[in-house]
């Protein structure tokens, strides 16, 4: 009873949020999986129940699910991607993720990960299935049909590999066990079809649903991860309730009950050495951390740092430093959310967890695995709860939506923690993506994350360029339109893999613009915007301003004037495929709105009623939130 309790509070809330957002129907899963773990081998058992609500319109014919592990095996698509794109060398460095490297082409058999399924049946009857490394094909006796539900009963078993890309044991600071893409997971059916997406670098797509996990693992061990733990009561470990008496069974293992409302992911990592800590920040909601320092660790990652890097920090303070940070993350991250469920939505789930474990920072639903609780990495994991975790985009084809708005809102709440000293919080994204934008490695954002020519190219776009996008929007309708707009698609969104054109139309609704032009130019083209003043000359006592765009991407322009009196006035030029204009963001300052500049017209003059001998200085974009390739032809100062 007390299950079933506490699993219906939440759904009920989610189903309130649900039932304001879009019209597109969504896939619907409810996992129930036990696992029995055996430590010493690395290798665990599991019986896995799904039932599989087939909510579209369509008949399936086939079904898919990843088998993530598969892909640490010498001779695997991972192994063989990150092997090829090593042989490039940029600026120096070989183009291979530095985590995985040739890595996986020297584990030994009892190193390597692999996920196997032993048998598989869907309502009873057993079905037929082929290996494809990383994905599991299944064509079923019977097509599910649509808007029905299928039950499949699966029985499996695992080798934990090890740590190499975000899951596996004995990570570098000595965690055991960091559990993520532990199991056969479902793949997603959307509106698009399949997504069965082997595991060659990067992120994930998932099927909203339910989760009962029960872990059975030896009794000293601490887990902490994704879902809401049932039996404290047995289990201790920190999750008992101040003054609870803990009642552990008999026997060398504890059976970990977790159940996980609407999700679409679920991540575990154990450690008998995990220390625990939590505490309530607002309605209820706790935050968890859990973390391990082992100084013979900490030495020798200091040992394998650069020279440079050494002269900057002894090992004493390297691991002083490192116990800090985790001895702080629950106070940042305590300080941080007041300001985060303002400007982003309000986080609904009851808890977060912050877990040592992996190769540095991966999200997952009410967790993160982190190397370090460093300040920076530990909110860019945490934003992804937003803009992955709740919203869900398909990261696969749209991997700047999830990493681009989760960076843009990191440095939004990094600068916020400091006191805004930074005026302008981005610019290191503006200066990475407009280094990639004129190398001969620049793609489109376009491009699917793993078909990327270069690592260098995907991680430039997908964060740099995605936080672009963003704070470029708001130079576009304005920043204050753009944080409604930002609020309105986190609440209509939730739960309904949105894609560039929902986003998009959330912003059209919200700013009364039009805006598909945006999209078109800076997401499916590696096009660049270059505007320049021109010329200015005086007539009948007004001067006229001509601006040329020199680049291809069409833009609104701010125009900021100083006359030599001291006063400043701003000028204003509307795209014409917005159809509209934002409003003057600065009310109290006078500003002069010109016609809308045509795209296919390279010249625009725009008048000033004033002398051009008052002007002093004219600049484009003085905030420099527009992505211009040439700011040295922005600006013009006149010394009369």
């Amino acid at each position: 009873m007390r299950k079933s309790i506490s699993l219906l509070l939440p759904i009920l809330s989610l189903c309130t949020i649900l039932q304001a957002q879009p019209d597109r129907w969504q896939q619907r899963v409810k996992y129930r999986m036990d696992i029995d773990m055996d430590v010493k081998s690395n290798r665990f058992t599991g019986k896995q129940t799904i039932d599989y609500w087939n909510n579209s319109p369509d008949t399936l014919k086939v079904l898919y699910y990843h088998l993530y592990w598969n892909a640490f095996q010498p001779g695997s698509m991972m192994d063989a991607r990150s092997l090829e794109l090593g042989k490039t060398v940029i600026n120096g460095r070989n183009d291979w993720d530095g985590r995985v490297r040739d890595r996986i082409s020297k584990l030994q058999p009892e190193e390597i990960g692999y996920q196997k399924v032993k048998s598989l049946k869907m309502n009873g009857r057993p079905q037929q299935f082929t290996e494809h490394e990383t994905i599991l094909k299944v064509v079923p006796d019977k097509p599910v049909p649509p808007r029905s539900k299928v039950t499949l009963d699966m029985v499996f078993e695992a080798q934990v590999p090890v740590q190499i890309r975000r899951s596996g044991r004995d990570n570098a600071e000595g965690v055991r066990l960091s559990m993520a893409q532990w199991y056969p997971k479902l793949a997603e059916y959307d509106y698009e079809g399949w997504h069965p997406t082997p595991y060659i670098a990067r992120e994930f797509y998932g099927v909203w649903g339910d989760f009962e996990v029960n872990i059975k693992i030896d009794r000293d061990y601490v887990i902490g991860g994704t879902g809401y733990l049932q039996n404290p009561q047995e289990i201790g470990h920190g999750y008992e309730s101040k003054g609870m008496v803990v009642k552990r069974p008999a026997g060398d293992k504890l059976t970990w009950k977790f159940v996980a409302p609407n999700v679409h992911d679920f991540v575990w990592a154990a450690d008998p050495q995990y220390t625990h800590v939590s505490r309530t920040v607002r309605d209820g909601m706790v935050l968890h951390a859990f973390y391990k320092i082992s100084d013979e660790h900490l030495k020798k990652q200091y040992a394998g740092m650069s020279p440079m890097m050494k002269q900057r920090i002894s090992e004493a303070k390297f691991i002083a430093d490192y116990r800090a940070e985790w001895e702080n993350v629950l106070n940042l991250t305590e300080r941080a959310l007041p300001y985060i469920d303002k400007h982003f939505g309000k986080y609904p789930y009851k808890q977060y967890s912050f877990i040592q474990g992996g190769d540095g920072g991966m999200e997952y639903p009410m967790a993160t695995l982190l190397k370090g609780a460093g300040e920076g990495v530990t909110i860019h994991e945490w934003m992804h709860s937003w803009y992955q975790m709740i919203l869900g985009t398909n990261e696969s084809l749209h991997s700047w939506m999830d990493e681009g708005f989760t960076s843009y809102a990191e440095s939004r709440v990094a600068n916020h923690l400091s006191g805004g000293k930074n005026k302008f919080p981005h610019k290191g994204a503006f200066d990475s993506y407009m280094r990639l934008a004129k190398s001969e490695y620049n793609e489109p954002l376009t491009t699917h994350s793993d078909q990327y020519n270069s690592n260098m190219a995907y991680s430039t776009n997908a964060y740099s360029k995605g936080e672009v996008f963003m704070e470029q929007l708001g130079y576009i309708v304005g920043a204050s339109v753009r944080d409604r707009i930002l609020l309105a698609y986190f609440n209509r969104w939730q739960y309904k893999h949105p894609n560039p054109a929902d986003f998009i139309r959330v912003a059209e609704d919200v700013s009364g613009l039009q805006l598909d032009w945006y999209r078109t130019f800076f997401v499916n083209t590696t096009k660049t915007i270059d505007y320049a003043i021109d010329s200015l000359w005086e007539e009948k006592g007004k001067t006229n301003i001509r601006l040329r765009n020199k680049g291809n991407i069409p833009m609104p322009i701010d125009l900021e004037l100083y006359f030599k009196d001291g006063s400043r006035e701003l000028a204003y030029v509307p795209q014409y495929l917005m159809f509209g204009a934002k409003d003057n963001e600065e009310p109290e300052v006078k500003r002069t709105v010109g016609e809308p500049w045509k795209w296919t017209h390279p010249l625009y003059t725009i008048t000033i009623d004033r002398k051009l001998t008052d002007l002093r200085s004219a600049e484009i974009d003085p905030g420099q939130r527009m992505a211009d390739m040439e700011r040295k032809n922005n600006k013009i100062e006149l010394n009369w």
